[in-house]
């Protein structure tokens, strides 16, 4: 059809002294087949167009049935006039339709066309203009109406709605000509063996033409900016921790932070619990493997690997598991190590519940707890994926990602953590940071950390960090005088930030755009 359609449009427009109105010039044809045949002709120079966009009135269905049988109130008017007086009861049966009746009964009452006399339904006056239904019949035949007012009213009404008409304006162009020359897409042989190819016409190349996207796997933005964060923390000097345990004992998650039992995270409402097995064994050295040595004294390259024991500080005699476990109950519940504790009775069962893991942190216990055994300078950090029974807004899932940080060493200070932060964050293009005190049950001094987020308008909590207690680090049999770093801060909220994500169900979960993923940046952070 399209090619039919061509040569009635380089017809239409030879005959006409101006431009041509496609709308006027093919009224019944369908705009794809009009548009098809201009944009061949157009892009050949045979002709200009240009695009015409207008809005025409469109009666909506109830308007159209008031344009074949006028508007609701006349109707009832017409129906009362022609019978002199109608009881009220017989007026829909009489209209035919019981919202016509209804609500055309109410207009005709407004209009001070009709009145109620008893029962009965009377005219007040001889003849009505039924505005509302000549209105819609010019709208109907004309498309547009010039009483704007009366055009709100009708939308207001659902009677009409407005329709997007695009329409073309044709003129001659450069290249104008009443025959269409068919144009080649391929050179064949035998154009070449017979010599055709000097006559035909070869369609040109669209240079312009955009290439079929190429399908390819993409990483998750998460993914990339967990790399980044790996980088940094390599690049500063730390080591992976193992993190492999989703599941953990309210021993390692909870307890040994001197984190108490009555506390509110360890509610129902802020952790998921594990119902099979109810509960596990008490805290015991992982068999068969070391995993600090795994680490680092397993590589002869490591700089730990050279350090010999005799030149570490150590404080007091080892601490064993299950002294360990008791020194953990002691600190709770009677107080030790200069401190008060909590007084409570400390529950062994509570704490060997199985729980879905609320931090990474339990892995730094771990970690820490295997540190007392040889204390020297490390750092470690961790990222992996965590649990809380959270209620999922904008800024929070009931899983995300945390990335945790320790540093353990002799004279660290408050001030000290403030710096590496700034240092920490800065290599990964985040500048503008607050530092707010905050509580922790297993640091002190705690700070939490904001920065601005450009996307929300508002400071966002980015991170939590504070110099380990020594109720936490002496039961361990860590020295005294050893102070350790520990921060934290999720994987998606600098992610975030970066990526200007107001929502955070937009960026992990089920509403992810498979569209953003693969078009986002191959890398994230901005580099100093």
């Amino acid at each position: 059809m399209a090619e039919d359609l061509t040569a009635q449009v380089l017809s239409a427009v030879n005959s006409a002294n101006g431009p041509v109105l496609t709308s006027k010039a093919f009224p019944d044809a369908e705009f794809n087949t009009i548009k098809s045949a201009i944009d061949k002709l157009r892009s050949r120079g045979y002709l200009e167009a240009k695009q015409v966009d207008r809005l025409e009135l469109v009666p909506t269905e109830e308007g159209t049935a008031i344009v074949q049988h006028g508007s609701q109130e006349a109707r009832v008017y017409n129906a009362i006039k022609e019978k002199g007086k109608v009881p009220v009861k017989e007026l829909p049966s009489l209209i035919g339709d019981a919202n016509v009746a209804k609500f055309g009964q109410m207009a005709a009452f407004r209009n001070k066309w009709v009145k109620k006399d008893g029962d009965m339904l009377v005219p007040l006056v001889d003849s009505i203009k039924d505005v509302t239904g000549d209105q819609l019949k010019e709208i109907a035949d004309k498309k547009t109406l010039s009483d704007s007012k009366a055009v709100a009213d009708l939308k207001k009404r659902k009677l009409v709605t407005e329709r997007k008409v695009v329409t073309f304006e044709i003129q001659k162009g450069p290249n104008f000509s009443m025959e269409f020359v068919k144009e080649q897409t391929d050179l064949t042989a035998e154009m070449l063996a017979d010599g055709s190819w000097k006559t035909i016409k070869l369609k040109p190349y669209n240079f312009k033409a955009k290439g079929a996207p190429t399908p390819s796997g993409a990483l998750h933005p998460l993914n990339k900016v967990r790399q980044e964060f790996r980088e940094i923390f390599f690049e500063m000097g730390f080591e992976e921790m193992p993190t492999n345990k989703f599941v953990e004992t309210g021993f390692w998650n909870f307890d040994a932070l001197f984190v108490p039992q009555q506390h509110p995270a360890r509610d129902q409402q802020d952790t998921f619990f594990i119902s099979d097995p109810p509960k596990a064994d008490p805290p015991r050295e992982d068999p068969p493997t070391q995993v600090l040595e795994q680490l680092s004294l397993s590589d002869p390259n490591h700089p730990d690997a050279s350090i010999n024991p005799s030149q570490t500080q150590q404080n007091g005699p080892k601490v064993d598991y299950q002294q360990y476990w008791e020194n953990v109950q002691a600190v709770h519940q009677d107080g030790k190590y200069g401190s008060t504790g909590y007084k409570y009775p400390w529950s062994k069962d509570e704490s060997l519940k199985l729980v879905l893991r609320t931090h990474t942190t339990a892995i730094s216990t771990y970690m820490l707890k295997k540190l007392a055994e040889n204390p020297r300078p490390i750092r470690y950090f961790s990222i992996d994926r965590v649990f809380r029974n959270e209620t999922v807004d904008a800024t929070h899932l009931a899983e995300f990602h945390q990335v945790e940080g320790v540093i353990a060493d002799w004279g660290l200070t408050l001030g000290g953590l403030i710096g590496f932060m700034e240092v920490f964050f800065a290599k990964m293009g985040i500048t503008d940071l607050r530092f707010k005190p905050a509580y922790n049950p297993y640091t002190e001094p705690s700070m939490e950390i904001f920065s601005y987020h450009k996307g929300l308008g508002k400071w966002v909590e980015i991170g939590n960090s504070g110099m380990f207690r020594p109720e936490m680090l002496e039961p361990m049999g860590l020295p005294k005088d050893m102070r350790i770093y520990g921060w934290g801060l999720s994987l998606e909220r600098p992610t975030m930030i970066k990526y200007g994500v107001s929502n955070i169900r937009e960026l992990l979960g089920h509403k992810v755009d498979l569209n953003f993923i693969e078009t986002n940046p191959a890398v994230r952070l901005n580099k100093a």
